[in-house]
């Protein structure tokens, strides 16, 4: 699999380089999807209820008295004494099924599935059919993933070079199409701090720390992430593979020694 490089000018050279071999692996939406899932369980906050919440000394008056069995507080008989509680449908008494701390909340993936649904989902996004198929805007290019040289993390510095140079590359246009998406969320989690739901643009995988990575990340849509903190919910989010990618040329010579092909080389004997 060959794929082209991209200057700092925005034009692609005209030397195509060869694809490691991680890109050759099979497409396995499962186990993508389990190790996105795996990766989301991570980000619950852990809830549960105090283990005295609701607890008052109570008892009942029993029976005889024309009254509820109904637990009910000590004290002089008045108004505001002597009323139900404990009990889970008096005012302030216990929750009937609390939400309990040690439940576990953390879904668990095998290591060598984990890594091979991340194997799974760099091919991935070498995939035309589904690159396009999440939506992304690729049209217009011939092979994938995208490939910038080096020479970009010291020559764009600023978010308006960047613009400039994906503008002339074509992935303006998906970072364009992540920005008219933005849209109110239905539901209460408007008033939960998720008000806004934003659709995924480009993913950039670098090497290193540059101003060319902060430049990006103001884009709508854009991710930056080191090739050494991939993880399948970047490569697929929302469990689904084909995210249009964006590989710096020392990341891709890297990806290969990070995750190395597990086909076994046969070697013939007599």
């Amino acid at each position: 699999m060959k794929a082209k490089i991209y200057g700092a000018i925005g034009l692609a050279k005209k030397t195509r380089v060869d694809l490691p071999e991680v890109f050759e692996t099979p497409y396995r939406p499962d186990l993508i999807r389990r190790a996105v899932l795996a990766v989301q369980s991570t980000k619950r906050q852990p809830k549960g209820t105090k283990y005295q919440a609701g607890w008052i000394v109570a008892s009942s008056w029993g029976t005889g008295r024309g009254a509820a069995r109904t637990p009910r507080t000590h004290g002089r008989r008045t108004h505001h004494s002597q009323r139900g509680a404990l009990v889970n449908y008096t005012v302030g008494g216990r929750v009937a099924h609390p939400p309990r701390a040690e439940k576990k909340i953390v879904e668990n993936i095998n290591k060598k599935e984990r890594r091979l649904a991340i194997r799974s989902a760099i091919a991935a996004t070498s995939r035309k059919d589904l690159v396009i198929g999440r939506g992304h805007r690729a049209d217009s290019f011939e092979l994938l993933p995208i490939i910038f040289e080096d020479a970009i993390h010291d020559k764009i510095v600023k978010t308006k070079d960047a613009v400039e140079l994906l503008t002339k590359t074509g992935l303006i246009s998906d970072i364009t199409r992540a920005e008219d998406g933005k849209k109110i969320r239905a539901g209460k989690g408007k008033g939960r701090g998720r008000k806004y739901r934003n659709p995924v643009g480009p993913l950039f995988v670098v090497d290193r720390k540059s101003n060319f990575c902060n430049a990006v990340k103001n884009l709508p849509g854009v991710d930056v992430v080191h090739v050494k903190y991939l993880n399948a919910e970047m490569l697929a989010p929302g469990t689904h593979a084909g995210r249009l990618t964006v590989w710096m040329e020392k990341a891709l010579k890297e990806i290969n020694d990070i995750y190395p092909s597990q086909v076994k080389k046969t070697t013939a004997t007599n």
